[in-house]
């Protein structure tokens, strides 16, 4: 899948010097295809770090699924996302921490209580979880099961 961004534009250099390889960023219109899965330009674009509910799945009585969704929807609506790949997913969908005029969508989901850290894949969210939890923001309110377990639960 990371041939499909050879069309994207990559991030200038630091420097005629600088030794590193230029990275290549994604960026354009994007929709939200459910809490953690964006189209960007075209491309799927996973966000990488953060696991949301299933779009059927509840915490309690709160359709914590479905409000994932519709949260990330309303964060790139008529937004340009910037999305700094990481490689792909097993499902071929580019793995990224994608963000809208700087924001960081991963964080705002699981800031949010709309998401969980992937701590399996990262920790970059933890702090943020935790942050969700103690103030018993979204899911949090109500009894939240992990993503990844109700998945495998169908």
């Amino acid at each position: 899948m990371l041939a499909a961004l050879a069309a994207c534009k990559p991030a200038p250099s630091a420097s005629p010097q600088d030794p590193k390889p230029e990275t290549v960023t994604l960026s354009g219109e994007a929709e939200a295809i459910d809490g953690d899965s964006l189209r960007v330009d075209g491309v799927e674009v996973r966000l990488e770090g953060v696991d949301a509910f299933e779009y059927d799945q509840r915490c309690g009585t709160f359709a914590c699924g479905e409000a994932a969704s519709q949260q990330l929807k309303r964060l790139v609506a008529g937004a340009e996302v910037v999305c700094e790949p990481q490689g792909d997913d097993r499902y071929g969908r580019i793995l990224a921490f994608c963000a809208v005029e700087g924001r960081d969508l991963g964080e705002a989901q699981v800031r949010a209580g709309l998401a969980l850290a992937y701590r399996r894949y990262s920790d970059r969210y933890v702090a943020a979880e935790e942050a969700a939890k103690r103030a018993r923001t979204g899911a949090w309110a109500y009894e939240v099961r992990a993503p990844e377990d109700f998945r495998h639960s169908q």
